[in-house]
This record gives C-alpha cells, structure tokens and sequence, in this order.
C-alpha cells in the first residue's frame, strides 16, 4: 500500500492492542501478493499507464500457517514498523520472504486503520445525532422568548450581521462596566455606579480644589492607585545590585530613587494613621513637608480600618536652603493592609501617564511609586522600608545641591527614614523618660511648643514657604547666593527681614555640628554671647542621640537679672543632616512657660545653621565583589545659615539700605568667623 495510508504506530498514535482484542485470528487470512499484483493495491496509476498490457494471469495466494500468523501479530504488537533487518530475521524465524513480511505488514496497517476509521466514524454519527437533538430543543425552547435588553421577540436568522456584532460588543462592555463597578466597590467598600454625566462623557472638566471628584475620575484615581501599590511592592523586593543598576540608570534621566530599611519606635497601626492624617504626617516630617492638605477623600477604608484608604493630597516639600526651590506637589496617597501587622502607604503623582490637562499635578517634578511598606515586630516597633521615587527638573536647582537631591539624603528614602526614626525616639523620650528639669509636665509641654513654633519659624525664612507671607526683596551688594525676604509681623511687631545663604564648607557634618553646640565656643561665631561662653541653665532631651534636645543658655559668669536675654536653642543631629535653631527670650517670659503658660505670646526672631551632607558619599557607592554596597564618607558639607531680626517697629514702615546691609554683614561676619575657628581658608 502507499506510505499515506500507513499509520505510525511508534509515534503512539494508536494502540493496536486495543484494536486486535477486538478481531478474531479466524477472521484474518494474510495473502502474500506478487509483484503484478502489489502495483495494482499500491495504487500507482502512473505506473500502470507506463507499463505495456499484458495479458491477465491468475494470482498467486499463499496461506500462513496459524504459527506464522500468531508469530507475526505479536511482533506487530510490538513493532507495527519493522525494519530491512528485523524482517530479514522474522523471516529467516518463520520461513517467509523479506519481501512477504513487508506485504503482511503493510496489509496488517490498512486493515487496522479501517477499523479505527469505521470506529471514528460511528462515534461521529453518535455525536452529530446528539448536536441534531439538541438543536431541535433549543429551536423549540426559542420561540415565544422575548429580549433581555430590548423585550421584543427573538427571531432565530433575521438578525444582519451588524446587529450581531453590536450586541456582541455591547455585552463585552456591560460585562467590563460590571467589573469596574465590583472592584470600586470592593475597593471602596460601599456601592456605585456610574451614570451618564449631563455633558455626555464621564468625569467632571476641572479638579477644583476642595470639590468632590467625579465617579469617572475617582475609578481612574483607585485604578493608579493600585498599580502604584503593586509598582511599590515590586520595588521593595529588588535585590542591592538591581536596585543600584537601576537607580544608577535613573539619576542619567533626572529621576531620584532611592531606598532604606531602619527600626522604627512605632507600631504599625499608628504608623498608618499619622501617614493618613494630613496634620499628623506635616507635624512628623515638618523638615521636610512645609505645608500639606488634603484635597479629597475618595475612600475611608472599609470595615473601620484605613486599608483601603485613598485621598488627594497636596503640600510643599522643602530641602533647607534658599537655593532650592519648594516644590510643590499634587498625589493619591492610598493604604492598604497585606497581612497581619502589614501594611504599604504608597503616593503617586495623579498625572503619570495620563493625557488630560485637567490632571495635570503642578510644579516641576512628578511623584512615581514611593511610601513605605510597614511590619511589626513586637513592643510597639516596627521593621519599615522607605521607598523615594521622584522626578526633578535639575535646571531649577542650584549646581551646589544637584548632587545631594540626586541622592538619598536630599529628599530620598534615607531623609524620609532617618526624619521618621529621630521623631518617634523624641516622641518615645518624652513620654518614658524621668524628668531631671524640676518642670511641671504643663511647663515642659510648654516649652517644647515654643521651641517647634521656633523651629517653624526658622524654615520658613530660610525656604520661604507659604507658612508666612514672605516678599522676596532685590537689593544691591547682596551676594547672588543670598536671599533677603521681607514680611509684616504681628509678634513682634514691626517689619521682619530674613537672610540666608548656603556655601559648602570642607569639614564633615558631625565636626561642624559640635563646633555650633559647644558653649565654650560660642563667643566665637554668635554676637549675642557678648564675648562669653554659653552654659546650659535647662536641658530637655528629645532622644537618646547626643545633641538630641531643647535648651536655655546664659553667658556664663554673668548674674542674671529681670533685663537679661536668655537663648532657647533646640538641635539634633542624624544620617540626614543637623540643626541648630536658636532665638533670644527675655526673662519673664520664659518663667511664664516653664510654669505652663501660654507661649503664643513670646515674641521670636530665630536664627540659626542647617547642616546638611553633599552628596558625594552617595554618588561615590560602588558594588564590592560579594554585591554589597560599599560607602565613602564625605569630606564635606553644606551649610545654610539664616537670620531673621526687626528692622522697624512700624508695621508700616518702608525699608531702607541700612537695614539691608547690616543684615547681609551679619550673614557674611558668622560666616568669616566660623571658617576662621575651624581653620578653613577663605
């Protein structure tokens, strides 16, 4: 027979021992056929035509024995395809030609697929015979049905093709409307849905702030939201060596990343809620985050809990010093708990790859995936990793600081986290530790008010954030990297002028940082010691960090009395940078907050340094040999140095060139005695 009609059995088509315990040997007489007679079977009809007639003559039949059959069919069993080799040897065994083995073979083959065929074939019919019924009940179920959708009759074949179609596709878009609607739902944890908006599409034209956001844009936002959190997660499980690849190919396009595991004295839960109130989260980072609301709620969790929390924020992020623009930003903030005692608090910025204008964020950088992700670990601690994922536009950014915010300690993870850390310490502090001032709880309570509304103060002249209504005044001889603002004050009265400047300076932040708070030096740099040492007459700690505190000093060696000036300083110092914030304070105002009054009414002009790293020990992280980071220290920092003093009484007064200049000789002197103490050239 011709090869296409052989089956290959050792390929494991078929099983022919299913198929021969369905014949009887009597059944099968084998035949070996002569040459004349093979041409004719195989079909080969070219052949034939080539061939010359011949005249007819009878075929020869030869009968195998019952051994040789039975012989034959177990090697067929075995080996449906035999070789030239094992033919030979069958038919050496069986006393057969090589060539009468290959006829029985093939002819076994053929019979063997027409009964596999003729099986098929009735398991069809079987089969059509079923589809045959079926269509005939639901024909018969069909008539007098009536339109889920439109409540006309359904008419089997009189719908065109488009219709069809049509229909399809509207139940492909129910079908996705339904999914939507079930996960906002299972998001948010109540019910929506979606109605046609009167101005024919979905969503509102504009995002005014504190107006409610449109069913269309709220899925939007929930949608962003939990890619973010899924971006989040992902980033949080790379490896040292990918995750450095990766930041190191992002800083080339003016993207921050950055990432920091710590220890933190907070639990989870309570993590959470400062991180979702938008008070909580500007007190706890208030170095960093200058002002901050919330724009709107989209969602307040489910079951009371914050997971599933999602809200429009925006606030002001400021790095210390006038040569860094505030930047100011819009983004989701969206909660949600992952485990027992886990939880992730992911911000993105809302216009990331989204094409409309009336979502567009402002300012000059975008917010990609960053928060945290937070595990208890038992006695009111938690395990966090800090992820900071940001776009800046490095063109509005001072060339002095474009290292540093390219950087983890700028605006990245290790400022997030170290911020975080020395916050909950100082919080931890206050409440655990014995008091060794002799204050009341009131009168320490009161004083550590003063000191933040001091702290608050000092930022704001330095970045010039919106927390007061500083003018930016332009005048002569003021170095280009100084900035001088104005503003009408109330407490004091009078007109408040405020000049800082930032330079960096070749010693490293801890030596710089010791030199400012050690009182036997202070006559060195600050005009207000008159030439005396500064001794500590109160200590409050905020942390187990040396230099972690609220103080009051005096000149030493001086009796005090009713007319004499007093220094509240508060200073900490830690992986993200220091501070030394100082105002002068009379006498019996300061006897009236340690005894627990009110100090809203203490008038303060603060001043004072922030010290922060350079960046170069970031940019200068390598991969060692076992794919760990390997850090350099830095040689230097960067110093801001800030005044604010009343130049007029009168609210009203205009300014002169006087008070322009004494306050930029104030600035330029601190500077030129500093440099002079630490043996810095100029």
């Amino acid at each position: 027979m011709n090869g296409d009609l052989d089956v290959d059995m050792s390929r494991g088509d078929f099983n022919p021992s299913y198929f021969l315990g369905k014949l009887k040997d009597d059944e099968f007489e084998s035949r070996s056929l002569s040459d004349d007679s093979f041409d004719a079977l195989s079909g080969d009809e070219d052949k034939q035509e080539q061939r010359p007639k011949k005249k007819k003559r009878k075929t020869k039949y030869h009968r195998h024995t019952s051994y040789q059959i039975q012989e034959l069919e177990s090697f067929f069993k075995e080996c449906p395809h035999p070789n030239e080799k094992q033919r030979l040897e069958l038919g050496k065994k069986l006393t057969l030609e090589s060539k009468q083995i290959k006829f029985w073979f093939q002819n076994r083959r053929t019979q063997m697929k027409t009964q596999l065929e003729r099986h098929e074939n009735v398991i069809l019919k079987q089969e059509n015979e079923k589809l045959r019924l079926e269509n005939s009940f639901l024909k018969e179920s069909m008539r007098g049905s009536l339109c889920i959708d439109c409540g006309g009759a359904v008419i089997p074949g009189e719908v065109s093709f488009e219709q069809h179609q049509l229909r399809i596709e509207n139940a492909k878009l129910k079908d996705e409307l339904d999914r939507i609607c079930a996960l906002a739902n299972r998001f948010i944890g109540g019910s929506i849905s979606l109605e046609q908006p009167s101005n024919g599409g979905i969503g509102s034209q504009h995002l005014p702030i504190g107006h409610s956001v449109s069913g269309g844009t709220s899925l939007m936002f929930m949608d962003l939201a939990m890619e973010a959190m899924d971006e989040l997660l992902k980033l949080a499980e790379l490896d040292n060596l990918l995750w450095s690849s990766k930041i190191e190919k992002e800083s080339m396009n003016h993207l921050a990343g950055s990432r920091e595991t710590g220890l933190v004295l907070i639990n989870s839960l309570a993590l959470v809620e400062t991180l979702m109130d938008t008070n909580k989260w500007a007190e706890m980072f208030e170095c960093i985050v200058a002002v901050a609301s919330t724009v709107e709620v989209i969602s307040n969790g489910t079951d009371g809990s914050r997971s599933g929390s999602l809200q429009l924020m925006q606030a002001e992020f400021q790095v210390m010093s006038p040569l860094v623009p505030i930047k100011q930003k819009k983004f989701l903030r969206y909660c949600k708990q992952h485990g027992d005692g886990l939880w992730a608090v992911v911000d993105v910025s809302y216009d990331i790859n989204r094409e409309n204008e009336y979502l567009k964020s402002y300012g000059c950088s975008k917010k990609f995936p960053s928060g945290c992700i937070i595990q208890d670990i038992g006695n009111g601690c938690s395990k966090v990793t800090w992820i900071e994922h940001s776009e800046y536009e490095e063109s509005h950014v001072h060339s002095l600081y474009q290292p540093l915010l390219s950087s983890s300690v700028g605006l990245g993870a290790t400022k997030w986290l170290a911020t975080l850390q020395r916050q909950c310490e100082s919080f931890t502090t206050l409440l655990s530790s014995q008091d060794h001032t002799g204050l009341s709880l009131a009168g320490t309570k009161s004083i550590l008010k003063l000191a933040q509304r001091m702290k608050l103060n000092f930022y704001s002249g330095i970045t010039a954030s919106c927390i007061h209504k500083w003018e930016k005044l332009l005048a002569e001889n003021v170095g280009h990297d100084t900035r001088i603002l104005t503003r009408k004050s109330l407490d004091p009265s009078g007109i408040v002028l405020s000049a800082a400047t930032s330079l960096w300076l070749p010693v490293t932040q801890q030596r710089l940082f010791d030199f400012l708070c050690d009182g036997k030096c202070r006559n060195q740099w600050d005009i207000l010691s008159n030439g005396a040492s500064m001794e500590i007459t109160l200590l409050v700690p905020k942390g187990q960090r040396e230099g972690s505190c609220v103080s009051l000093l005096r000149a030493a060696g001086n009796e005090q009395n009713e007319s004499s000036m007093l220094i509240l300083q508060e200073t900490w110092n830690d992986a993200s940078g220091a501070l030394v914030v100082y105002a002068p304070v009379d006498i019996p105002s300061m006897n009236v907050v340690m005894s627990g009054g009110d100090s809203a009414y203490v008038a303060l002009l603060p001043s004072g340094f922030s010290i922060l790293p350079d960046g170069s020990s970031s940019l200068s992280d390598h991969i060692d040999t076992n794919g760990g980071l390997v850090e350099h220290e830095s040689k230097g920092c960067l110093l801001t140095v800030g005044f604010q003093i009343l130049v007029n009484s009168l609210p009203t007064a205009k300014l002169n060139v006087e008070s322009v200049e004494t306050v930029n000789n104030l600035i330029a002197c601190t500077i030129h005695k500093i440099r002079a103490a630490l043996r810095i050239p100029a």
